[in-house]
């Protein structure tokens, strides 16, 4: 595919063939040639060829190939003439990140960082199909589902002031749990309150450095500051969903009269029936999500009370913010100077409205929504925050993390997992986890840099800079 430079941090596809609209690829110099090599612009080409695209197919400078459409594949749909894509919304539906700020520093953490890990390490688990010690009826999923992380806490973890900044206020509209199969039902009812595998963690840290000292306050971050940021999603049920909705999609592109380069792209009209049952089944997905996230929280803040010999009043653990990437979501945006309602899917991309968006909670309504960008287990994690250039360009959209640049396979090739955890260890960061196959899979090598990944988002105009953490010990999947 042959790519435009428009300027050092963005690239173009011009419009050809069958492609609705053209192709952005957001990257700096040095990143384009592995995007490239990758065929990731083959992927934005074929998502620029889905009915009723608006805008252009965008691609973050995270971006990696994935199923169907890139990880960091940004693509906009009319909301009355478009389709929607489980391919580009992906199968970890609404996984995503959330940090916790704390009254207390790193330094007051100091020794008991061990004995916190080793709990955390005994009460979330980690790793592939694990289940968790909570087991939900089949029946109450259907509460979990509707409600997401209100859910959780009118079960009692956490506290209803959680809710106040989860995007969404901890549940997303227009799930539907009868949409939603057996089978992701059974996969979900033990695993609420666990990591998973890959890339997600459940990460301990120390803000460092701060860039943007008003919103950072406005935040509640301050230098030396002990937090924790967790990544997960919807587990097996999310998958689940997934899984199911890509065979119905299959044979609705047909019959619909749909033809795309792609397979793996299959979608429906967002008012076709199956594209209802998707969103439908697909916002419960998204809902699972965030109670999964939710009931992690609670078990984090009743472990560092137990490790730090603090009470929960002491520590101060809040929500700073919980945002989802994996998710088609309605909203209104302005494509050529005319508000319309678009349905923004995001596959491995996060939401970034700015200041004065009314979905932006009213407590950072004057900074701009929070915006969190993960390093790779031993590397630094960014807070940014969102800006109306990103609600201009990328339907206020930026990346959300460093991003594959090395498969797993590679990356356990090159290193073992003890090994790694004794380098991670000589440099201060304690690691929990039951594969070290897995963590080997997930050395900070196998990512891109997450400071040029950033930088090229602030050079953009897309976020802007407000704190880096960094890494002092880490739950694995």
């Amino acid at each position: 595919m042959r790519l435009r430079k428009l300027d050092d941090c963005r690239f173009e596809l011009p419009k050809t063939g069958g492609m609705r609209v053209p192709g952005r690829i957001f990257a700096s110099e040095a990143m384009i040639s592995k995007i490239e090599r990758e065929r990731v612009a083959e992927q934005v080409a074929n998502v620029a060829h889905l009915p009723g695209i608006v805008g252009a197919s965008l691609a973050m400078p995270d971006c990696h190939w994935g199923y169907g459409a890139p990880v960091g594949g940004v693509a906009a749909m009319d909301a009355k003439d478009g389709v929607v894509s489980p391919g580009m919304v992906g199968y970890d539906i609404s996984c995503g990140v959330r940090l916790l700020r704390s009254n207390v520093t790193a330094r007051r953490v100091g020794k008991a960082k061990e004995a916190l890990l080793d709990e955390l390490h005994r009460t979330v688990a980690s790793g592939v199909g694990k289940g968790g010690g909570l087991r939900v009826a089949k029946p109450e999923m259907r509460g979990v589902f509707a409600r997401g992380a209100r859910w959780a806490v009118e079960r009692g973890f956490g506290e209803p002031g959680d809710l106040e900044t989860i995007e969404d206020a901890g549940a997303v509209d227009g799930a539907d749990p009868d949409a939603v199969g057996e089978r992701a039902i059974e996969r979900g009812c033990s695993q609420i309150g666990t990591l998973g595998s890959g890339n997600h963690f459940l990460e301990l840290q120390e803000v460092d450095a701060i860039y943007d000292a008003a919103t950072a306050a406005a935040f509640g971050l301050f230098e030396g500051q002990f937090v924790a940021l967790i990544h997960t999603g919807s587990r097996g049920c999310g998958y689940q969903i997934c899984t199911d909705s890509l065979k119905t999609m299959g044979a609705a592109g047909k019959r619909y009269g749909i033809s795309l380069p792609d397979r793996q792209l299959a979608c429906a009209p967002i008012a076709s029936a199956e594209g209802r049952a998707y969103l439908g089944a697909m916002n419960a997905g998204s809902n699972f999500a965030r109670a999964n996230r939710q009931v992690i929280t609670h078990l984090l803040r009743e472990a560092a009370q137990q490790a730090l010999g603090a009470s929960g009043v002491e520590l101060g653990m809040g929500v700073v913010y919980d945002v989802s990437h994996n998710i088609a979501k309605f909203e209104r945006h302005s494509v050529r100077g005319v508000e319309r309602t678009l349905c923004v899917h995001r596959k491995g991309a996060t939401r970034a409205f700015p200041a004065g968006h009314p979905d932006v909670p009213e407590r950072y309504r004057s900074v701009g929504q929070p915006v969190f960008v993960p390093g790779s287990m031993g590397t630094f994690s960014f807070v940014l925050a969102g800006t109306q250039t990103a609600m201009l360009e990328t339907f206020g959209t930026v990346c959300h993390g460093a991003g594959r640049m090395m498969s797993r396979t590679q990356a356990a090739r090159r290193i073992r997992g003890d090994a790694l955890a004794e380098e991670l260890a000589a440099r201060g960061i304690s690691v929990r986890t039951d594969s070290r196959r897995g963590l080997a899979e997930e050395a900070p090598f196998a990512y891109k840099d997450v400071s040029e990944v950033v930088e090229v988002c602030v050079r953009a105009g897309l976020a802007a800079k407000v704190a880096r953490m960094r890494p002092l010990g880490v739950l694995k999947g």
